[in-house]
């Protein structure tokens, strides 16, 4: 039986990883073994930055609630409990919809909150 040489099966996983460096400044997209430790950090960092936009945008949301909140004389965390204690029950996303696009809508739910508050 004939032996198989390891050369193909290596030129693959170079090109693969030079690739997914394309992009990169110097070495970093040239040389094998430069790039894989670029590529392999680019990757880790990735991960963790489709988490923290989750966090980033929960934040953002939080934020604007909170703003258009207290214009209507309520505190983030005070109007919160004011809508939970009315049963209503309302994603974030859909309040800082509601906070820019919807203020008199908003003004409602604010209304709503401030009267259900013990």
């Amino acid at each position: 039986m004939a032996r198989i040489k390891g050369a193909l099966n290596a030129r693959k996983k170079h090109n693969r990883v030079l690739k997914l460096a394309k992009g990169y400044r110097g070495a970093r997209s040239k040389q094998y073994r430069v790039a894989k430790q670029s590529v392999m950090r680019a990757l880790t960092s990735a991960y963790a930055g489709r988490k923290q936009k989750k966090r980033q945008f929960r934040q953002l949301w939080i934020a604007r609630i909170n703003a258009a909140a207290r214009i209507n004389g309520l505190s983030y965390s005070k109007f919160m409990f004011g809508l939970k204690n009315a049963g209503i029950d309302m994603n974030r996303k859909m309040l800082a919809e509601m906070a820019v696009n919807d203020a008199a809508g908003f003004t409602t739910l604010a209304e709503l909150a401030k009267s259900n508050l013990k």
